[in-house]
């Protein structure tokens, strides 16, 4: 390799430097203090911050807990319906082509324009959820939606499997068009069925598809940040407050070495239910 090469990279590996490594030293270091933000000075807490997280913040584990519930739903209806929309478009015809198009399109839209077209869904009033139900005849099943504590969070997990699945499906999409046809006919020869061939021929062809689908729709899931104010409003209720907004309002009210402290923890819970998801999809695809 001629040694010019070694040069190309640096440009990006300074901006990672500066932008990323740096600061994620630093808030290594101010997560043991408590800096306001603001005052040159600060005392070192030790793991106090993170102690205090655990045993004595109420809104922190509610967030977590918010967090947890609204991931769980994203990621496996949002994984399903990508899925389900990339087997019956895999084929490239016009039709499908259409079709692949019309459920990609909300994901061109920004997070804010996404909020304000399902806040007027979620509406108990005039909005249109409602509307559709008593106009069918089903009024007995209209809700308050976003209104309702108890369900709130399960109807913003509803909104970003509306806003991500056809981002998915993309992927899915050119997951399923790398697995060899010959594999289909030779399984059709020896008189496998539809479901037979999805288990043991499908299924285990798009490991690398299905694993980047679920840690991208895990880390979109923790990163629901605008969409949560745009429906929830700044700062959200306690039923919608998930680990971003609540590290958001931390840093706000100008406790900036506890909320640096939050934010470590963050990263932590992605990178280890990303690293159980990756070794679960592994082994279900072994198995299959």
């Amino acid at each position: 390799m001629h040694p010019a090469l070694y040069v190309f990279p640096i440009p990006a590996l300074v901006i990672y430097i500066i932008f990323f490594a740096i600061p994620a030293l630093q808030a290594v270091q101010y997560s043991v203090t408590d800096w306001d933000g603001f005052s040159a000075e600060y005392e070192s807490v030790g793991l106090g911050n993170f102690r205090n997280l655990f045993t004595n913040d109420s809104l922190f584990m509610n967030a977590l807990s918010n967090n947890l519930k609204f991931m769980l739903v994203v990621v496996v209806f949002q994984t399903l319906l990508a899925l389900m929309l990339a087997i019956f478009l895999v084929r490239n015809s016009t039709g499908s082509t259409l079709l692949r198009g019309l459920f990609f399109f909300p994901t061109i839209l920004s997070s804010v324009s996404v909020a304000y077209i399902w806040k007027f869904i979620y509406d108990p009033n005039y909005g249109l959820g409602n509307s559709v139900l008593e106009a069918v005849g089903l009024g007995e099943y209209t809700s308050a939606y976003l209104g309702n504590n108890e369900q709130a969070i399960y109807w913003v997990a509803i909104t970003q499997v509306w806003f991500h699945a056809g981002q998915m499906m993309v992927i899915f999409i050119a997951g399923l068009q790398g697995v060899p046809a010959e594999l289909y006919e030779a399984a059709e020869i020896d008189g496998a069925g539809k479901w037979k061939q999805f288990t043991k021929i499908t299924w285990p062809m798009i490991a690398p598809a299905t694993a980047i689908v679920v840690a991208y729709t895990t880390i979109q899931s923790f990163k629901a940040f605008d969409l949560i104010l745009g429906l929830g409003g700044l700062p959200p209720r306690r039923s919608l407050d998930i680990l971003s907004t609540r590290i958001y309002s931390t840093f706000a009210n100008t406790e900036f070495g506890y909320a640096a402290a939050q934010s470590l923890i963050f990263m932590a819970f992605i990178a280890a239910i990303v690293i159980a998801q990756r070794r679960l999809l592994k082994l279900t695809q072994k198995e299959a």
